[in-house]
This record gives C-alpha cells, structure tokens and sequence, in this order.
C-alpha cells in the first residue's frame, strides 16, 4: 500500500506566467497538488494559493502532484465553460516532457493501451481491456547515459496515463514512486515528469495562444 505523506513545496509559492481578465496561468512545481483532497492537510494546493490572490480562480484541469509544469485556470464562468469545453474534446494540446529509465528502441511511435483503475490498490491504475481508450504519442529528444529523455503528446487525459503507459513499454519514469522499481525512484529525488506546453483558443479573443515553461530535466 502507498502511503501518501503530503508535504507542499513554499518555493515558489506561486509561479504565474500570464494573466488576463479571463484566465491565469501557472508553471505548477512538483509535489504540489492541483486541488484539495478530502484531508484537511491536502488544503495548501494550486488553486488555494491561487484563489488566496484572485478569488474567482476557476479549476480548469489537474496535474499529479508530483508533475510539475503548465496548468491554466478561469476567471469568469464563461471562460471555464470554453476552456472545459476545449478539454473535453481534446482541442487543448498539450506536451509534457519525462525522463525514462533504460533506453528506447523506437524513436518515435504511440502507445494505445485502455486503461481502468486498480481495484486491489486504489489510485492507482493499469492496463485493462474494459477500461476507458487511452492513446499517447512520444517520441525520443535524447539518449542519455541510462536514461531516455522524451516528448509525450497524451490524446486522451487520463489519470496516470503517461506513468502508465511508459511502464507498459518498459520504461519507468525517473522518481515514479506509485509504479517504479526502487532503482528507477532512486534514479531521482522528484518524479521527472513535466507538462512543458499547453496550447488553447483564448476564451475571449479566440486566438490561439501557446504556454510554455521549459522542463528541468
């Protein structure tokens, strides 16, 4: 069983990125969680701190905890409604950056494989034939040492997907606690998995527009 000890980081407290009468957006740091749990200790997350400064911050989407990386958030009730829109209907792309263990045979491909929640140890999640579709395109930026640093373009959002879906190629995330084995946690002291860019069509000007914060790997 995972024991989830919860310790946010304070800096940054906050790292926002750009800002408009519609919508705000954060370079999120690893190990903060992107909204509260039912504890009372999950209450210090993303959208707390945000909303401690502007209170009409709106949850858009999450991030694991430990992933680091772009998130955006509403300021109206119409800009949620477009922005969730654009989500659900997998019009927002994003790109996320992972360092892996061992090295990838294939420079480039996609991995297709459903995926449902694991019964015997909740949250976590596995391959599974009746599970929902999940579809993840990669593709190799460089050959390190022992490790593969990647660019993952998820088509689907679903929970863990990208942790998942390298295991199932067999090739852990760096710092992965929830499905590593002990080397490859140890390989890093967070987990090495960052959502680098995010492109919307603006709620209000409807332009496309690009947010990015450049991986630490």
């Amino acid at each position: 069983m995972h024991i989830f000890t919860y310790r946010p980081p304070s800096i940054p407290w906050l790292d926002i990125r750009y800002k408009d009468r519609d919508i705000i957006v954060i370079n999120k740091p690893s190990g903060l969680l992107s909204n509260p749990g039912r504890s009372p200790d999950t209450h210090d997350t993303a959208i707390t701190r945000l909303q401690q400064r502007y209170p009409e911050a709106i949850l858009i989407h999450r991030l694991d905890c430990d992933t680091s990386g772009i998130m955006i958030f509403a300021r109206t009730k119409k800009a949620e409604s477009h922005l969730k829109t654009q989500f659900q209907n997998r019009q927002a792309k994003k790109v996320y950056i992972a360092e892996v263990q061992g090295h990838m045979q294939a420079l480039e491909g996609k991995v297709n494989f459903a995926l449902g929640p694991n019964p015997d140890t909740p949250p976590f999640q596995m391959l599974s034939e009746t599970g929902k579709a999940a579809l993840t395109y990669f593709s190799v930026l460089e050959q390190r040492a022992s490790t593969t640093l990647m660019e993952l373009k998820p088509h689907t959002g679903r929970t863990h997907q990208l942790r998942v879906h390298m295991l199932a190629l067999g090739h852990p995330i760096l710092g992965d606690e929830f499905y590593a084995d002990e080397a490859t946690i140890s390989a890093s002291k967070r987990l090495n998995l960052h959502a680098q860019s995010l492109t919307i069509t603006h709620p209000y000007t409807q332009v496309e527009m690009t947010f990015f914060s450049q991986h630490p790997f």
